[in-house]
């Protein structure tokens, strides 16, 4: 029997023991999503033999995330089926990326249904073009950075810190009520969990910045990372008043990352035209496809008609960010 606990930021070590070597870069494993969104997903972990498994709830079913960690991935699989069968369903897994599709096919050939949405695919870049903005490709962006250092020649950029966490709390607020045209489906969970990993800042070990001018805090952005050589961009907001913030947030950001990043990852874009628009504008290394894996002889319950995958996908995603 497997035995599930709430997560935590006291598990993180526990946690990231498994995340941070196993390659995977899809941002539901990074530490301070999980912890962040325990509200929303009631997310609980267990460790089983040389595995990580976790398990959420959301559209009403259990789900699980694919198993990280050891070599039998089919016995890790089949245990995590054996827990959803207890609970009277077959297996759903999310945010499985494609080459574990094609593993999963392998080991076992048929058993699962796989469905995949746009929307929710992560934008991967690399850390070296965000960081130098160099090329063609980016001389926009190179182009708003500029604009912003002669509009604010007096600005600072901060290494986010815990005694900087109120700043953004403030602007976090002023933000939401500046900028209803970009509130969504899920802001309110979004807030909560953007409030949550500000609020445990240290116990999460987030790293960030803050961009001001004149003193007024006008962008701040923090996150963690996901595996060895992938940083996930958690949070990004900006005062859009102050003409290129957002690339300057970024930009700052991404050439005091640490070199062992290769990639960073700045999450979906939920299917917001704008969002896809400015993500899209970064020119990404990848884009991540994520893919919910329904256990094939689930049919008897109805979860994979044409659109239960889209249900799925979209219950378990509420994050954005950037602009």
């Amino acid at each position: 029997m497997l035995s599930f606990h709430p997560v935590t930021p006291a598990d993180r070590s526990i946690i990231t023991a498994f995340t941070l070597p196993s390659g995977r870069r899809n941002c539901d494993l990074s530490f301070s999503n999980l912890c962040s969104w325990r509200f929303l997903y009631d997310t609980c972990f267990a460790t089983w033999h040389d595995f990580l498994l976790l398990r959420f709830t959301a559209g009403g079913r259990t789900l699980y995330m694919l198993p990280v960690g050891g070599a039998d991935l089919a016995a890790a699989i089949g245990a995590i089926a054996d827990d959803a069968r207890a609970t009277g369903t077959g297996l759903i897994m999310a945010g499985v990326c494609a080459d574990m599709v094609d593993e999963i096919e392998r080991l076992m050939p048929g058993r699962f249904d796989f469905h995949a949405e746009r929307d929710f695919a992560d934008y991967v870049y690399l850390r070296h073009d965000l960081a130098t903005l160099a090329g063609k490709r980016l001389q926009p962006k190179r182009n708003h950075v500029n604009q912003f250092v002669r509009t604010y020649p007096h600005y600072e950029y901060l290494p986010l810190e815990p005694d900087l966490v109120g700043d953004c709390l403030q602007m976090e607020e002023e933000w939401y009520a500046a900028n209803p045209d970009l509130v969504y489906l899920g802001s309110a969970a979004e807030r909560q969990a953007v409030r949550y990993a500000l609020t445990h800042w240290s116990e999460l070990h987030l790293s960030g910045g803050l961009l001001r001018v004149d003193g007024q805090a006008v962008a701040f952005t923090f996150g963690s990372p996901i595996c060895r050589d992938t940083f996930d961009i958690q949070v990004e907001k900006a005062d859009r008043r102050f003409l290129g913030a957002y690339a300057m947030i970024n930009h700052e950001f991404a050439r005091r990352l640490p070199e062992q990043f290769t990639y960073i990852n700045r999450e979906e874009d939920l299917g917001i035209a704008g969002l896809r628009q400015a993500k899209l504008s970064y020119h990404p290394a990848m884009l991540l496809q994520k893919y919910v894996a329904i256990e094939a002889n689930d049919h008897a319950n109805d979860h994979t008609d044409e659109r239960s995958h889209e249900r799925v996908s979209a219950a378990t995603t509420n994050r954005s960010n950037g602009q």
